[in-house]
């Protein structure tokens, strides 16, 4: 008779012993759909500065969370899953619902529509990050950017009208945010090469370490003390930028292809788009979109 392990021996294979360094990062990643989950609430209940604060709370999180994996040797592969399952819950729906609930609700049906575009834009932005991030043909430059806004700054920035309007300035006309939202989601899920920041090396020069630290904390302060001016002047700033990226990725890989074409000789060299190009998956059939 064949061997037949017992279930004792079957249940210490399949329920092995998790080491926490693979749970802290994942702790993180639900305390973010915590917050962003939160702001819902909030946004429900009228409290909009707590809504939006817990946003930015969330996305704070979600920019440590990869980090501390990777300082700690803590990633995973169902981590990865429920990281992209929060940003969408973070930066997809929420923000689409609060700006429903502070102002486009005044557009009905427009405005509902405005808010659901934006949530599946960020939908569909994660998983085509998802399905292009193995790319074997992706050049080196590339690696720095992504294509299309990525979703927490996508979500930091389409609520910039309640910014502008907790600053004392004044409502924008709901047909404008309406306008401003569909514009963001349409960034989101562009082709539009976009400085991702992740070739800068993260080592800080030992005499600068102190500089760094006040820096930081300066910044918090700012942040805390008048954050409707930070938060307007962050997110101006950052759609100003958007054609530096795309100028930059351009300009790369213009200098590529000529790279390309020196070290083949007259062998044409294979043009790159000023635009990145998403990965099909693996079972791409005729008549799938991607």
């Amino acid at each position: 008779m064949p061997y037949e392990p017992s279930q004792d021996e079957l249940r210490r294979r399949r329920f092995r012993p998790i080491p926490v360094r693979m749970l802290v990062p994942n702790v993180i990643t639900l305390l973010a759909i915590c917050a962003g989950l939160t702001a819902i609430r909030l946004s429900t209940e009228g409290r909009m500065e707590l809504a939006v604060g817990a946003i930015v709370f969330a996305a704070a999180l979600d920019g440590i969370d990869g980090r501390i994996a990777r300082l700690i040797k803590g990633q995973s592969k169902f981590g990865a899953e429920l990281d992209s399952l929060a940003d969408f819950v973070n930066f997809g729906v929420a923000p689409g619902l609060i700006l429903y609930f502070w102002q486009l609700h005044e557009l009905h049906n427009g405005g509902w529509i405005a808010a659901m575009v934006f949530a599946i834009s960020g939908g569909l932005r994660l998983a085509r990050f998802n399905a292009s991030m193995d790319d074997p043909n992706k050049p080196a430059f590339a690696t720095n950017y992504f294509t299309g806004v990525p979703a927490p700054a996508g979500a930091i920035t389409v609520l910039l009208p309640i910014y502008v309007a907790f600053l004392g300035i004044g409502r924008p006309p709901a047909a404008l945010t309406a306008f401003y939202t569909l514009l963001v989601a349409f960034l989101m899920v562009s082709r539009l090469p976009v400085f991702s920041g992740k070739t800068i090396r993260m080592r800080v020069p030992p005499e600068l370490v102190l500089p760094v630290f006040v820096s930081v904390v300066f910044f918090i302060a700012l942040l805390i003390s008048y954050p409707w001016y930070i938060l307007s002047a962050g997110s101006l700033l950052y759609l100003i930028s958007l054609p530096m990226g795309w100028k930059s990725y351009r300009d790369h890989a213009r200098a590529f292809a000529a790279a390309e074409a020196g070290s083949t000789g007259d062998v044409a060299p294979r043009p790159i788009s000023p635009f990145p190009q998403a990965v099909p998956d693996n079972d791409e059939r005729p008549g799938r979109l991607h």
